[in-house]
């Protein structure tokens, strides 16, 4: 869903197309976009940082005067090219990417510069995720190759080869916190770097390979990343330590802010990863010797720009932050924002609220802060704001049309968070004329909202989608993605009951959140009375329900309107705990009234639930949904008791007479509950 890594990103050319940016030319500046960019090829000296000490905010660098390279390049002076990627770095975050692009190939054209290659690398890395088409992610993975072959030249030679190959099965003999000591700062750096080029590698190869071998492949390189990662990090713990006894300070004074914040970013992503992994993979993961901590991972991300929970205000300004410190920033703001759709524990809209607030004020015309300032917007339940963010990111920049796609998709579920169905309609009509992540997901969205205006015209043009959706899904790693066979499912039905869906587009605007997100208003003037709609239709066949619409699907489409019933009228009862309400609003629904009437119709999935013909997931989705009511009510055991029903893997949807196998979005009901159930005394269901 969404991305992001996590969203999904998108987009597979940029308003200069694919080609390398740059030319050959060795003159000292260059115009893009009407900038022109003054290089200095002799020193980096005659860079400072801005003088305004009272804005913590005030950004190093500006469009247009670029710090210089040294020429001709040395392998020991890497490091004096760390404020050139610094300048490209603030330029694409303030939604220049076109220009950092260029800047970063032109400074490298030869791409043996340790920053520069790499840097280079994740911009290619960037656009191959956006567009999820082939050549974008074979550009992204040779680049993000090369640039990975580019630190090993520069990282300190193994002693022999017998104490590399040792170090595959037992990493401390090659790269222990010893073996780091010995090492130059730049020797450090290139083992950081190292690590952040074979991630960026492992993850497109998993994005693009077909297969399981490859899968296989990449997983081994990532394992590799992480051992890297926490070797690094228990360096900076013991030198950090040592400064302390030598009463110096917490930290240790001689190591350089750049390196700082990568290890602190490497060691906070390889944390949380390995958190979120459900109970099965993460026992194997921990045979080799390695455990998530999400509360160590935060902690370490949110180091790198001094984010504490008491201050608004970080206590690192931007001119003496390091230079990953900004990717920290955001990758919080991807977890409390966006993996909160699937998990809980540790989840602060607090914190990215801060984090938010003072990067805004850094990137005003930031595309991706705003994008996080809309799914700020979105997880408070006030997706109205949120659409205005997001055509905000999209005003902000023209140059990676791709990136366009990421508010489309938002703009499209905070419309049916708005029950806004025209609206919703448009974006998925644009995501499926110009974007690539997923075809079948656009083709699904735009037909269920057309079923949902309702005119004959619009019904038959959504029976031409939804014939097409089936033939549109892709792979990944040589699997199905879920959220698509769950819409081919969905479509396949749609035709198997002579072009009949019940409720679509509702429940596609729960499998996105929407009602979660949904104000209270809409949620008891716009889709309670669509269910009510549907049920009152079934009432009239209760009696005699083989009658109903060719007799098939009856119990199907009653357990559907009562579950979805049943979660609008939880949220009426118990809005998401992040949600920001006027505190005038008045709800016409009284909250106890709500939460019996939500549970009533929750059993009555439950009870009826064994006479589903195909959607079985509405059982598995109903105790899950349950669980979270009676945890908001407080009845913790029995909320436990709803959450380890469903991932004991029991069938719960039929009889003892049979059973009916795997179901829709099974594997992330299983991580929805495991995080359900870690979170139970935290108040976040």
């Amino acid at each position: 869903m969404a991305l992001s890594v996590a969203v999904p990103l998108n987009g597979s050319s940029t308003n200069g197309g694919g080609s390398t940016p740059g030319s050959s030319s060795t003159d000292p500046s260059f115009v893009t976009n009407g900038i022109n960019h003054d290089v200095t090829t002799s020193s980096t000296s005659n860079i400072s940082p801005t003088d305004d000490t009272n804005l913590s905010w005030k950004p190093n660098y500006t469009l247009g005067s670029p710090p210089g390279v040294s020429q001709p390049y040395k392998p020991e002076e890497a490091l004096d090219d760390i404020p050139g990627v610094s300048y490209a770095l603030e330029i694409f975050l303030s939604s220049h990417m076109l220009e950092s692009e260029e800047y970063c190939h032109k400074m490298d054209e030869t791409k043996e510069r340790l920053y520069f290659a790499t840097g280079f690398g994740l911009i290619q890395c960037v656009k191959g995720l956006m567009s999820y088409e082939d050549d974008d992610l074979l550009a992204g993975i040779h680049h993000t190759k090369h640039g990975n072959h580019i630190a090993s030249q520069h990282r300190k030679k193994q002693a022999f080869l017998g104490s590399r190959l040792a170090g595959y099965v037992v990493s401390h003999l090659s790269s222990g916190v010893s073996h780091i000591r010995g090492m130059t700062p730049v020797e450090r750096h290139a083992e950081l770097v190292y690590a952040e080029s074979l991630f960026e590698k492992s993850l497109l190869g998993i994005v693009y390979s077909g297969d399981w071998l490859a899968f296989i492949k990449e997983a081994l390189n990532m394992r590799t990343t992480i051992g890297v990662y926490r070797q690094l990090g228990q360096f900076l713990d013991a030198v950090d330590a040592e400064a302390t006894a030598r009463g110096e300070g917490p930290t240790d004074k001689t190591i350089d802010p750049h390196f700082r914040s990568g290890v602190y970013l490497g060691v906070g992503i390889s944390h949380i990863i390995l958190s979120l992994m459900p109970g099965k993979l993460m026992t194997l993961v921990e045979l080799f010797g390695y455990h998530g901590d999400r509360k160590l991972g935060l902690e370490a991300l949110m180091k790198a720009g001094g984010w504490t929970h008491e201050k608004d205000e970080p206590e690192i300004p931007a001119k003496e932050e390091g230079v990953r410190r900004t990717i920290c920033d955001m990758t919080l703001l991807i977890f409390h924002l966006v993996l909160s759709s699937f998990t809980f524990n540790s989840i602060d809209i607090t914190i990215a609220a801060k984090i938010l607030k003072w990067n805004l004020q850094r990137y005003p015309n930031g595309v991706f802060f705003l994008f996080g300032a809309g799914r700020l917007a979105l997880c408070q339940s006030q997706p109205a704001k949120a659409v205005c963010y997001y055509t905000k990111a999209m005003e902000s920049q023209v140059q990676y049309r791709n990136l366009h796609h990421i508010s489309f998709w938002e703009i499209a579920i905070a419309n049916l968070a708005l029950w806004d169905i025209p609206a919703s309609l448009k974006c998925w009509t644009d995501l499926r004329a110009e974007a690539t992540w997923s075809k079948a997901i656009y083709t699904y969205g735009m037909a269920v909202c057309l079923l949902e205006l309702g005119d004959e015209s619009r019904k038959k043009e959504a029976a031409k989608l939804l014939e097409k959706v089936p033939d549109l899904r892709q792979k990944i790693a040589g699997k199905s993605i879920p959220l698509e066979k769950y819409v081919a499912r969905k479509s396949r039905k749609f035709s198997q009951q002579g072009d009949r869906l019940a409720l679509p587009a509702l429940e596609l605007a729960y499998i996105f959140l929407g009602i979660a997100h949904a104000p209270r208003e809409v949620i008891i003037n716009k889709m309670l009375p669509e269910t009510e709609k549907v049920l009152t239709e079934l009432d009239a066949h209760k009696s005699k329900p083989k009658k109903y619409e060719g007799g098939h699907g009856y119990w199907d489409d009653y357990c559907l309107a009562q579950f979805l019933k049943g979660v609008c009228l939880r949220y009426v009862a118990y809005p998401d705990p992040d949600a920001v309400y006027d505190p005038d609003e008045v709800v016409t629904i009284p909250k106890t009234q709500a939460e019996k009437d939500s549970e009533e119709a929750f059993r009555l999935v439950l009870k009826h639930g064994p006479k589903i013909e195909l959607d079985h997931h509405l059982v598995y989705h109903t105790h899950y949904e349950l669980g979270r009511l009676l945890a908001c009510q407080g009845n913790h055991d029995v909320a436990r008791d709803e959450f380890e029903l469903v991932i004991s893997g029991k069938y719960l949807e039929v009889g003892p007479s049979g059973k009916k196998g795997k179901y829709s979005m099974e594997n992330a009901l299983h991580m929805r509950c495991h995080a359900a159930k870690d979170a139970l005394h935290h108040k976040r269901l």
